[in-house]
Formats: C-alpha cells, structure tokens, sequence
C-alpha cells in the first residue's frame, strides 16, 4: 500500500497543495520553516486521525481560515481507497474512507499505518510515562481493534471514578465506586496481559536494529512497568481506596503503566549519552516499522523528519542502506539540503519524486 496523491487545503502554513508521489522515495526541500514537516504531519493525519505535533484540531488550521482539508488517494496490489479529512472551527472533525463517514474515528485506526522518525522523539525518553504508553497503545491499536476499544472504554470509567472520588456526596458511597471498579478491573486484565505479550514479542526486534546500528557496542532493553505484575486491581483498589478519596484520582492501575528504558541495566534518560539515545529511539521506531509490517502483512509508510541534520552519518548511512535495499516501502524525507538527497539518491536506482518547499508551496 502507498500514498499516490496528496491534496491540501488551509493546514497549517499551507494554503492549497496537491502531490502525486512515487511508490519507492519523495522528498520535501526546502529551508526551515516553509512547511516541509507540515507535509509530514498531513500524512501523519491521515493515519492517525490527529497531528502529531498538535493535538487540539482547530490550531491546525491555517491562522487566516476557519477550515482545512486532507485528501489522500492510496493504491495497493488489490484494490485503492480515498481518505478524507475535514475540520472547521466550532464543528465535529469529520473523517471518510471512500465517501463513508466514520461513525468512531478509532475505526479507521490501523487502515493506513505509518511510523515517523522526528527529533521530537526524545520526548519518549525525556518526558513523563504518558508518552511512553501513547507509543505502547497506538502500536498495538494499529493491528487490535479490541485493544484499543478496552482502553477507551477503561479511561472513561477511570473517568467516572475520579468525579466520586473527588465529590464529597460520594465519599462513603463504596456500593456504586465497585460498579465502575468491576468495569475497570475487567478492561485492564486485557490490556496488562496484551501490553506484556507486545513486549515480549517487540523487544528482540527492538535489540536486534540496536545492535545493527551501534555495531553490538551495548546491551539496551525494555521493561514494562505495571501494578498489575503483582496485583489484580481489585485488589489495588481495595488498598488504595483510602488513599485515593484523599487525592481525589485513581493512583494505581494501567493508566499509571510505564516503559522503562535502559542502557547497560540501566535508565538511559539518565546514563545514555546522546549518540547513544538517538540510536535507541532510531531502533525503536524501525522496531515499530518492522513490528507492524509482520502483524498485518503491510508495509508501513516512513516518514524521515529532518533526519539529515539531526543525525551523524553512521546512523543516517543504516536508514538509508533499508531504502537502498528495498526492506521499507514508500517513504517520505524532508531535509534544508537541496542538492544532498538528490546526490544519495542517483546513486540508489530507486524511484524518487523531489518537492522544493517555499513558504507553504510547491515550486
């Protein structure tokens, strides 16, 4: 499956753009600031149903409208589809595959899966244990409806607890707090044992990509941190209910899961240097590639931001020997070097497309 063609209208810096794209390599040129990442986040749109970037709609849209459109026409061996994205100010996002309106965005989750590669990245190392799990739960939702319709379905009963919790009338109201409880329970045993099995099954290829790129230098790893390794959480509940009333939240259950990341036993936030966190989240997210395309038989599309600039040639040579070898499919590069991509890519026999950038146009 890739991307063929690409319309814009009012997203970000970008007034009206259309793209027909290769199947194989295109690339965004340009200097900073002229919406070639913007490109990528568009596409980033159409797979996640949000921006990567920035998660509130309406600040994504062009300052001087009130509206944006995303198109995307996608072609594979067996069939094609058209995706549609459209957002005004005041009103409900609305999102189509071929026409049909989606009843549930979390519907169209996993139809179009795509990995990106950003300086944003370090986020996942530098920031707090929320973002980590957004990066467990959106990989597994990619290929497991069910995952993710549990974990909506637990964070709104989390929801619910924590509005008893904080209101007085419902302090001592223990009947109707194991209603919700009960329900929680229920969603949270599912998506522990399916966290537990993910990374079980993602951290060898996790390892195997870091000791490719740093040539088997370090021993890194992944742990999955969760309450629930040692007790239901029923059983938390129950210890932690005095404890919650007082805070007023819920302070044990898979809402509070992290994912621990270590370098030599140990946390590479604090003991990695920052060659050696780059390569980790590097392999990370070609893990997340390589994990999804054997899940669900598909190439995902890579989006490479600004990796040229960011990255010392040993591990921008490892990203560019999987597009020479053809072991991603179609990917999209961004990069303020106009003539170095070009230069790398004659050289590849890969079909590639070129987009000069300028203050949010095509020249």
């Amino acid at each position: 499956m890739y991307l063929s063609e690409l319309s814009l209208v009012n997203f970000k810096n970008i007034k009206q753009a259309d793209f027909q794209f290769s199947h194989q390599v295109n690339c965004f040129l340009g200097n900073n600031g002229q919406g070639k990442t913007n490109l990528l986040d568009a596409i980033y749109y159409l797979s996640y149903t949000k921006s990567f970037f920035n998660s509130i709609d309406s600040q994504n849209v062009n300052f001087e409208c009130d509206f944006f459109v995303i198109q995307g026409k996608f072609l594979d061996q067996d069939s094609d589809f058209d995706l549609y994205c459209a957002m005004k100010k005041g009103d409900k996002k609305v999102f189509r595959k071929n026409k049909k309106v989606y009843k549930k965005l979390s519907d169209h989750i996993g139809v179009f899966p795509v990995v990106m590669i950003t300086p944003y990245d370090i986020n996942l190392i530098l920031e707090g244990s929320d973002t980590r799990r957004r990066f467990i739960d959106a990989l597994i939702s990619q290929f497991d409806n069910h995952y993710l319709s549990d974990l909506l379905s637990y964070n709104k009963l989390l929801k619910q607890r924590n509005v008893m919790l904080k209101d007085s009338r419902f302090k001592q109201s223990f009947d109707l707090l194991e209603v919700y409880e009960s329900g929680m329970s229920e969603k949270a045993k599912s998506i522990f044992l399916k966290r537990k099995t993910f990374i079980d099954e993602f951290t060898p290829i996790f390892n195997q990509y870091y000791s490719d790129i740093s040539s088997n230098v370090e021993q890194v790893g992944l742990e999955y941190e969760s309450s629930l390794n040692n007790h239901s959480l029923l059983d938390l509940f129950e210890l932690n209910r005095l404890k919650d009333q007082q805070v007023g939240h819920t302070t044990a259950g898979i809402h509070r899961d992290d994912l621990l990341f270590t370098i030599q036993h140990h946390p590479i936030k604090k003991f990695g240097s920052q060659g050696q966190q780059k390569t980790y989240l590097i392999a990370l997210k070609l893990a997340k590639y390589e994990y999804i395309r054997k899940k669900k038989n598909i190439d995902p599309v890579l989006l490479l931001d600004d990796i040229f600039d960011k990255l010392d040639d040993n591990r921008v040579s490892y990203i560019l020997d999987l597009i020479r070898s053809k072991k991603i499919g179609q990917c999209f590069i961004t990069d303020t070097n106009t003539t170095k991509i070009p230069n790398i890519l004659s050289d590849f026999k890969v079909e590639y497309n070129l987009f000069e950038i300028k203050n949010g146009a095509v020249n």
